[in-house]
């Protein structure tokens, strides 16, 4: 298969940035978070599995409205309403996969792209050898419920009142708030942050992420508030690793639970992770990927 990029175009017209590193016959597809980030996180997972021993083909892309993609006209109240959805995402993924010519693969998707992960193994299992959700809960209530015990321990009482009230009057763009959210930032999001994929500008899709996050991500005001998924964990039927950092937004307990209800799955915790574990421990964060693709290669996945 063609290394590098290739723009890929979508019956519905739009255009997708994909890229492909490494080579072997096992085919992993990645899905960023954001929704509306970037496949950044992923650049290197070739090079990463390749430590392990393992040669993967890694397909990258960026969904549409992110950074390297086309961005439709989100102030066109009727695309936004045909696009902002989940199965336009879970759908998109399918047309990934037919375009770029890879069946029988392994789907991993961090955060919003753990969740697409959930209902793309659901709705389209039998395309998949297996699935990797990282940093992404059944059920929103969960996440809100840690966010709220994080701030508490990681904010002072004053720092956290004021939040509150920001977000009551729905004030998130002034430069205190906002420090805040970074002080956040650095100590459960991004713990370990590489100068390689810096940029001079911001690159999310500020109205796709808000549409379904909000302002940020201790905060949930859009769609995503309304995410549960567990009633369906058991129509995840293919081999299924969690994973999530042991210090990040998602609570561990909730990724136990998760791998008990889903059919075929194991639970592995990156330490000295935030919810980017790829980057802030690579090492053990992929040797568990490392680990599950070989099982489940040498049908040994699950078994005691």
């Amino acid at each position: 298969m063609k290394q590098g990029t290739t723009i890929i175009t979508l019956d519905n017209g739009y255009h997708l940035w994909t890229n492909t590193q490494g080579t072997g016959s096992i085919h992993l597809l990645a899905l960023h978070g954001g929704p509306g980030g970037t496949h950044e996180y992923w650049e290197d997972t070739a090079q990463q599995l390749k430590k392990q021993g393992l040669d993967v083909q890694v397909h990258m892309y960026d969904q549409l409205g992110s950074w390297y993609s086309d961005t439709p006209d989100w102030d066109n109240p009727e695309v936004a309403s045909q696009i902002q959805t989940y199965d336009y995402y879970v759908d998109e993924i399918e047309e990934v996969r037919q375009k770029l010519g890879i069946d029988q693969f392994y789907l991993i998707g961090q955060s919003w792209g753990g969740a697409l992960v959930q209902l793309y193994a659901a709705k389209y299992g039998q395309h998949l050898k297996g699935a990797i959700i990282s940093s992404m809960v059944d059920r929103i209530s969960d996440y809100t419920d840690h966010l709220n015990q994080i701030r508490k321990t990681a904010l002072s009482p004053t720092e956290l009142e004021y939040m509150q009230q920001c977000e009551a009057n729905n004030d998130y763009d002034n430069d205190r708030y906002q420090q805040l959210v970074e002080k956040l930032n650095d100590a459960y999001v991004d713990r370990k942050k590489p100068a390689a994929i810096a940029h001079l500008v911001n690159t999310m899709s500020v109205p796709l992420y808000n549409a379904f996050q909000g302002d940020n991500e201790f905060v949930i005001t859009g769609k995503l508030g309304e995410w549960n998924f567990t009633d369906h964990l058991k129509d995840i039927k293919v081999p299924t690793l969690v994973t999530f950092g042991e210090h990040e937004t998602m609570p561990l307990a909730t990724g136990r639970r998760m791998a008990e209800m889903i059919p075929n799955a194991q639970f592995v915790s990156t330490p000295e992770g935030g919810h980017h574990h790829m980057i802030d421990n690579a090492p053990v964060y992929y040797q568990h990927l490392a680990n599950f693709l070989q099982s489940v290669e040498a049908g040994t996945f699950n078994q005691k």
